[in-house]
C-alpha cells in the first residue's frame, strides 16, 4: 500500500509517525531491545504521549536476525503462526557490543548495529553493508479521524474472499535501503515481470489464472540480487513497495499493531534460501516416478475407463513412457464434487481398474479440493460432526462459486482432519498413489468463525497450508518417507514441505508459457524446491507449434504433465510429430534420471531448487540479473525454451567465475559453444537449448520405460570441459534416495584422472558396469 503523497505528504487520511530516536536500549544475552520514540525527547514533556515503538533485535541462529516492532502490546493474538524451525538460546548466542555510539548484535558473520543519536541501523554481512534504514523508514501508519468518502471504499472488490475494509485502522511499516543496480526477487508464483522492482506486491492468495498480478501462493520473502533475504512472519496481507512509493527501498506493510521480519545474512541467494529454508522447513523429497511423464483425463472433457485405457494405450504403441494417470474432478459425479466416491457410471469397478494401471506400470492420481458440494455425500456428514467453516451465529458457511451449496472443511479441527484423511485412506485402499489438491485460494474472510478460533484474515493465507499438510500428512504416513507427492496448487510460506506445486490455469499460447516460466522462477526463489505447468497450456488448445515447445519446456522442468481444460492433451490429436517430440525428450529426461534424482536430493538438503534463475548461480555476472526466459536445470543444465512460432532459440551462456568464458556443451545436438554471449539460432523441433556447463559431470543412464530403475547400472558419465586444475564430481543415489556412488575427475596439468567411491553396502566387487566419456 502506498501512503505517501510523494515524498514529503502523507495521502489524506492517514497520520504517519516516524521512528526517530531510540529514547532507550537496554540488552540481554540474545536481545537488544528498544523504546523508540516519533521525536527526540528534550524535556520530560515529551513523553506524555507517543506513539512510540518497542523494537527487539535477536537472533538464535547464525547469519538469521529477527527484528519484531510492536505499538500496542495488549491486542488478542488469535493466530494462526507461521511454524518456524527456531533455535533455542541454548543452541547458540549472538554476541552483542555496546558503545557510546550504537549497540550491535552480530550473528554468525551477519550483524546489525544501530545508532544512538538518530534512527539509523545497518545490517552486514562479512562487514559488508548488506540494507537498512534511517530517516522515514520505520513507522506506525493510523487512519485520521476524519475519514473522507474516497477512503471508506472498500480496498478491493466487496466479496466475502477480500481483505475487509474495516481491517485498516492501523499499520505498522518498515522501509529497507537498495543499492544502485540491486534486484529484487521471490514473493512466490507471479507472473509479473521477474524483476519485481517498481511493483507493489499484495501478499493475498487468489485464484486469477497466470496472465493477472493475482497469485495462487504468495510468500512474505524475497531475496536480492545482492545475496541476502527478508521473511515478513505474517500470514496476514502484507503489502510490498518495491523501488516504487519510494524508488530507492523496499517498503513492507502489515495491518495492526505488530511487524515481525527475518533478515538472512549471505553473499549469495543459495546461501540465503538454505538459511530460508532451515527456518521455515525444506522441501521433501518426490518419490523418483513423479519425475517421469503424467497425463490426465483434462477438466471437462468426458471420459471413462474406456476413453482413459486407449489413451494409455495410445502412448504404449507409440512408445512414449507414461509414469502417471491422473484423473480430474469428474472422477466424481457433478454436482457431488468433493464426495470422494467413484462416479460408478463411468467406472463400475475403479478397484480392478487402478489395478490394471498398475499392471502396465502406472501410478495413479485422483483430484481433490476442500470444498465439499450440498449434494455430496460427505455433507450432512459433516455438517453433524462440525468439520466445516462456520459464520458467526453458528451456520455453516456456504456459497455457490464452483459448486452449489457447497461449504469447506475447517483444518483446525482435529476431527475434521481425522474424518477428510480417512476418505483419502480409503481410496489409498483401493490403489491411489497421490492426489492433486487443488484450489483453497478463495478462503472466506467476513462473518467467519473456525473451531480453533483462528483470525479469519490471516486463515485466508494460511488455510492452504493446512489443507496440503493434512493430506501429504495421509500420503506420507501410508506409503513412507520419500514416498509421498501432492500436486498442489495453493501455497505459504512452508507450503514447500509438502510438494509438488504447479502454475495453474495457464492458456495455450506463448505468451502465457513465458508467464509460466516467470511465475515458476519466482516460486523457486521462495524457497519451493519443485515446479510443474500443464503442458501446452491449460485453457484453449494449442497449435501444434506450441504443443512441441511446451513439450520440452515440460519435460526440462522438474516434473511434466499433460494437463488441459475442455481438451484432451494426447499428443496424435495435434499432429504424429507430436507424438515423436514427446517421446524424444520424455526418453531424454529418463536416461538423465541418474542426474536429476541426485539433484532432487540436493534440493531436499539445502533448500536450493532444482529448476533456478540464472541470478541464482550466476549473480556474479551482470548479464543473468533480469534473465527470466532461460534457467538452471540443478547444478550443470542450462535450459532455453522456445517462445516463438520462428523457432528461434535466444539465451546467454554466463562467465565463469574468475572471469574465463569456458565452454558449454549442447547435450541434443553436441555443438559447442563459448560462454560470456549471447546466442540466437533456429532449433528443429526435436531440439531446445541445454547446455552441460563446463567443468561438470552429467550422468545418463539406461533408461527403458520406467523413471524408477538401477541408476548405476550401465550408466555413461560425461565430462564436460573440464579445465587444467579444476574438478568435478557427480554423485548416484539409488530409489531410496541413498548415496551409493561417487564419480570425481581432477585436470592436473592437462591429464584428467578418474576416481570413484562407493557407499552404503555398494563395494567394488558388486560394482555395475559404468562408462566414463571425456569431452
Amino acid at each position: 500500500m502506498i501512503f505517501s503523497d510523494g515524498f514529503w505528504l502523507t495521502k489524506n487520511g492517514y497520520d504517519t509517525n516516524y521512528a526517530v530516536h531510540a529514547y532507550e536500549i537496554k540488552t540481554t544475552k540474545n536481545e537488544i531491545k528498544l523504546l523508540v520514540t516519533p521525536a527526540k525527547v528534550e524535556n520530560r514533556g515529551m513523553t506524555l504521549a507517543g506513539p512510540n515503538l518497542e523494537i527487539t533485535y535477536s537472533s538464535t541462529t547464525p547469519d538469521v536476525i529477527k527484528t519484531n516492532i510492536v505499538h500496542y502490546k495488549g491486542t488478542v493474538d488469535h493466530g494462526p503462526h507461521f511454524t518456524l524451525q527456531e533455535q533455542t538460546e541454548a543452541t547458540f548466542l549472538p554476541i552483542i557490543t555496546e558503545t557510546d555510539e550504537y549497540v550491535e548484535l552480530v550473528s554468525g558473520q551477519t550483524a546489525v548495529r544501530i545508532m544512538k543519536d538518530t534512527w539509523k541501523f545497518s545490517y552486514t554481512y562479512q562487514g559488508k553493508v548488506l540494507t537498512g534504514g534511517g530517516w522515514r523508514s520505520t513507522s506506525i501508519i493510523e487512519e485520521a479521524p476524519y475519514r473522507t468518502a474516497e477512503r471508506l471504499k472498500p480496498l478491493e472488490n466487496d466479496t466475502f474472499f477480500a481483505y475487509p475494509a474495516d481491517r485498516r485502522s492501523t499499520f505498522i511499516r518498515e522501509q529497507l535501503c537498495l543499492s544502485a543496480g540491486e534486484y529484487i526477487y521471490g514473493f512466490g508464483e507471479k507472473f509479473t515481470p521477474f524483476t519485481k522492482n517498481g511493483q507493489n506486491v499484495e501478499i493475498w492468495n487468489a485464484d486469477g489464472g497466470t496472465c493477472t498480478p493475482q497469485s495462487y501462493k504468495s510468500i512474505p520473502f524475497y531475496v536480492s540480487s545482492r545475496g541476502y533475504g527478508v521473511f515478513v512472519n505474517t500470514p496476514d496481507k502484507v503489502s510490498y513497495e518495491v523501488a516504487s512509493d519510494t524508488v530507492s527501498k523496499v517498503s513492507f506493510t502489515v495491518p495492526g499493531e505488530e511487524l515481525e521480519y527475518f533478515v538472512f545474512g549471505s553473499d549469495n541467494i543459495p546461501g540465503t534460501l538454505k538459511l530460508y529454508t532451515d527456518l521455515t522447513g525444506k522441501p521433501a523429497l518426490p518419490p523418483a516416478f513423479t519425475f517421469g511423464l503424467w497425463l490426465t483425463t483434462s477438466f471437462t472433457t468426458t471420459y471413462d475407463e474406456e476413453t482413459i485405457t486407449s489413451f494409455i494405450d495410445g502412448m504404449a504403441d507409440r512408445d512414449i513412457p507414461l509414469q502417471v494417470f491422473h484423473f480430474d474432478c469428474f472422477w466424481m459425479k457433478e454436482f457431488e464434487l468433493c464426495n470422494m466416491q467413484w462416479n460408478l457410471e463411468q467406472f463400475p469397478d475403479p478397484k480392478a481398474m487402478l489395478g490394471r494401471l498398475k499392471e502396465k506400470g502406472l501410478k495413479s492420481c485422483v483430484w481433490i479440493n476442500p470444498y465439499i458440494a450440498q449434494r455430496s455425500s460427505m455433507f450432512d456428514e459433516g455438517v453433524e460432526g462440525g468439520y466445516f467453516i462456520k459464520k458467526t451465529n453458528g451456520d455453516v458457511f456456504q456459497c455457490d462459486l464452483w459448486q452449489p451449496g457447497m461449504a469447506i472443511v475447517d483444518f483446525t479441527n482435529p476431527a475434521a482432519c481425522k474424518w477428510y484423511t480417512d476418505k483419502l485412506r480409503a481410496l489409498c485402499d483401493m490403489g491411489v498413489d497421490t492426489f492433486k489438491t487443488d484450489f483453497a485460494e478463495r478462503i472466506p474472510t467476513t462473518d467467519i468463525v473456525y473451531y480453533d478460533g483462528s483470525d479469519p484474515i490471516k486463515m485466508h493465507n494460511y488455510y492452504t497450508f493446512l489443507y496440503n499438510k493434512c493430506v501429504f500428512s495421509l500420503l506420507e504416513e501410508y506409503y513412507g518417507k520419500n514416498k509421498a507427492c501432492l500436486f498442489a496448487r495453493s501455497a505459504t510460506a512452508g507450503g514447500q514441505q509438502f510438494p509438488v506445486h504447479w502454475g495453474g490455469d495457464c492458456s495455450a499460447e506463448y505468451s502465457s508459457m513465458a508467464e509460466t516460466l516467470r511465475g515458476g522462477l519466482s516460486l523457486c526463489m521462495s524457497g519451493f524446491g519443485y515446479f510443474s505447468h500443464d503442458i501446452s497450456g491449460f485453457e484453449a488448445t494449442a497449435t501444434p507449434d506450441i504443443y512441441k515447445r511446451w513439450s520440452a519446456f515440460g519435460l526440462f522442468s522438474s516434473h511434466s504433465r499433460l494437463h488441459g481444460s475442455s481438451s484432451y492433451r494426447v499428443p496424435w490429436l495435434f499432429d504424429e510429430e507430436s507424438c515423436d517430440v514427446l517421446r524424444f525428450f520424455t526418453k531424454l529426461k529418463g536416461r538423465l534420471m541418474p542426474y536429476i534424482f541426485s539433484q532432487a536430493v540436493k534440493t531436499h538438503e539445502t533448500g536450493v531448487p532444482m529448476m533456478r534463475a540464472m541470478v541464482v548461480d550466476y549473480a556474479y555476472d551482470p548479464t543473468c540479473l533480469p534473465l527470466d526466459r532461460q534457467y538452471m536445470f540443478g547444478d550443470n543444465l542450462l535450459a532455453a525454451p522456445i517462445f516463438n512460432e520462428d523457432s528461434m532459440a535466444e539465451y546467454y551462456l554466463p562467465l565463469e567465475a574468475d572471469g574465463t568464458r569456458g565452454i558449454w556443451t549442447d547435450i541434443i545436438t553436441g555443438k559447442e559453444y563459448e560462454g560470456g554471449n549471447w546466442y540466437h539460432h533456429t532449433c528443429s523441433y526435436m531440439e531446445m537449448p541445454v547446455l552441460a556447463k563446463p567443468n561438470s559431470i552429467i550422468a545418463y543412464g539406461h533408461f527403458e520405460r520406467d523413471f524408477e530403475y538401477d541408476y548405476l547400472k550401465d550408466t555413461e558419465f560425461v565430462i564436460y570441459h573440464l579445465a587444467e586444475g579444476k574438478s568435478a564430481a557427480c554423485a548416484i543415489y539409488n530409489t531410496n534416495a541413498e548415496k551409493i556412488f561417487e564419480l570425481t575427475a581432477i585436470n592436473e596439468n592437462g591429464n584428467i584422472n578418474v576416481s570413484h567411491k562407493c557407499f552404503g553396502s555398494l563395494s567394488d566387487a558388486a560394482l555395475p558396469e559404468f562408462k566414463v566419456t571425456i569431452r
